[in-house]
């Protein structure tokens, strides 16, 4: 058929660039940025000027300025123009892309898009004059080298990006260099999981999070990234970002014409907190979790869970005819390590049962359940410090790449940044599972 309508019987394959009247125009694809003998480098001795690169670099924490240095000395060195855009949002899974869209000229930046947003869309534009590139590769040794490199199919298109046929204006002006932005590691600890969390939650159609909330840092951690996120919502819904707005309303199920005013407004309708008592839990930590809910805005609930873990026990002891018992009242390291991980295995349990239930006591019948939130840094799960099946297992995990020496500098920088004076407690307070009887005996 295509024979027929083309008169073709073979057809090219390879690489190519686009010619038009007045410049060349090239391609690279995301990681080929990043390689040893990366294209753009032939390109530009073949007479390339402008190389655009369609992009899927995901977030890591401190990885935007690899990436920024590759582009900047793409065209420091070769001259010429580089058109940078990144995939904005969630893949489905566990990463982040962060967008960051650039434009570069000789070695400068122009244009530079944001890291971290809400819009679905973004567009950067930049002014250019095509002589610069020129006098700037006049200055740079390419002759050898252009003999020697690939020679690029030209695609000849007949149209020109600067007509000499419309009439010259004086005011035009080409665009002035400018720094790249950059975020500290605690802004994009706050922004970053955060754009992701709201991207995942609206594309699944989910009503919101669910986090076991212990107070202690961890959990504290992964919940002010949720406040940063109802932030962030707020924001672009003052800006007036219509798809935001209606993301917002479906998630929270509210009306149309509901626009939240406040973080803790939204928080209150999509963020699900639950402090899992026990008698082992200390008033210090159930007084933190209570309090850090308030001035965020959760909906906490805050529950002592003796019973349930009683049951599995008397279980056991009818079963086996043996009952275990905590190390400190003579039981051994066995006992002790099984009576530990009953309790932080059905507070997993009762963290799934929440999350699909309590959307349903606020009157909610028509809605998803609540995605769980995990909080288990990345060096707890590099060093295997967890108990299997507790709290750390989740549908997503928004501190899963962080480690624990950042989590606490981005407590620090939230406690000014959002007012959050609650947060102080979180990062003077003693780690501890509280999973034990605390004794005298055991004190000493």
């Amino acid at each position: 058929m295509i024979q027929k309508l083309t008169g073709q019987t073979t057809v090219k394959f390879g690489d190519a660039v686009i010619s038009t009247a007045d410049t060349v125009i090239g391609a690279e694809t995301c990681e080929e940025l990043f390689t040893p003998q990366a294209p753009h480098v032939s390109l530009a001795l073949d007479g390339v000027e402008i190389i655009t690169n369609s992009s899927g670099s995901h977030h890591e924490l401190r990885k935007l300025d690899t990436r920024m240095s590759m582009i900047l000395e793409a065209t420091r060195k070769c001259g010429g123009v580089y058109l940078y855009a990144n995939q904005k949002g969630c893949d489905g899974d566990r990463l982040y892309y962060d967008g960051c869209a650039l434009i570069a000229l000789n070695g400068q930046v122009l244009a530079q898009g944001a890291q971290f947003s809400m819009n679905d869309v973004e567009v950067v534009t930049a002014t250019i004059d095509l002589e610069d590139i020129r006098a700037y590769r006049a200055l740079v040794s390419h002759g050898l080298q252009s003999v020697n490199s690939p020679v690029y199919e030209r695609v000849r298109v007949d149209a020109e990006l600067s007509p000499d046929h419309l009439n010259f204006d004086m005011n035009v002006q080409p665009t002035i260099p400018r720094q790249i932005h950059y975020y500290k590691p605690e802004e994009e600890i706050a922004y970053g999981p955060a754009c992701w969390l709201w991207d995942y939650v609206r594309r699944c159609k989910g009503s919101g999070f669910f986090i076991p909330l212990s107070g202690g840092i961890d959990s504290c951690a992964t919940s002010v990234i949720v406040f940063s996120m109802c932030r962030l919502v707020v924001e672009a819904c003052e800006a007036g970002n219509a798809q935001v707005i209606k993301d917002a309303q479906l998630v929270a199920n509210m009306p149309e014409g509901w626009i939240p005013s406040t973080p803790q407004e939204l928080s209150g309708k999509i963020f699900h907190t639950c402090y899992m008592g026990t008698k082992n839990s200390s008033s210090e930590t159930r007084s933190r979790a209570k309090l850090l809910a308030e001035k965020i805005g959760s909906y906490h609930v805050d529950l002592n869970m003796d019973t349930v873990v009683n049951s599995l026990v008397s279980l056991f002891e009818v079963t086996t005819g043996k009952k275990p018992v905590y190390k400190v009242f003579g039981g051994s390291q066995i006992e002790n390590l099984a009576l530990q991980n009953i309790q932080a295995r059905l507070r997993m349990v009762l963290a799934y049962l929440f999350a699909q239930l309590l959307p349903w006591t606020r009157g909610r019948t028509n809605t998803g359940g609540l995605l769980v939130l995990g909080s288990a840094n990345v060096d707890e799960q590099l060093r295997g410090y967890l108990t299997k099946y507790d709290c750390s297992s989740a549908d997503i995990n928004p501190i899963g790449g962080i480690s624990k020496t950042d989590l606490i500098s981005f407590i620090k920088w939230a406690e000014i940044i959002f007012k959050l004076p609650i947060l102080k407690e979180f990062i003077d307070a003693t780690p501890t599972a509280e999973l034990e009887p605390i004794t005298d005996s055991h004190i000493a």
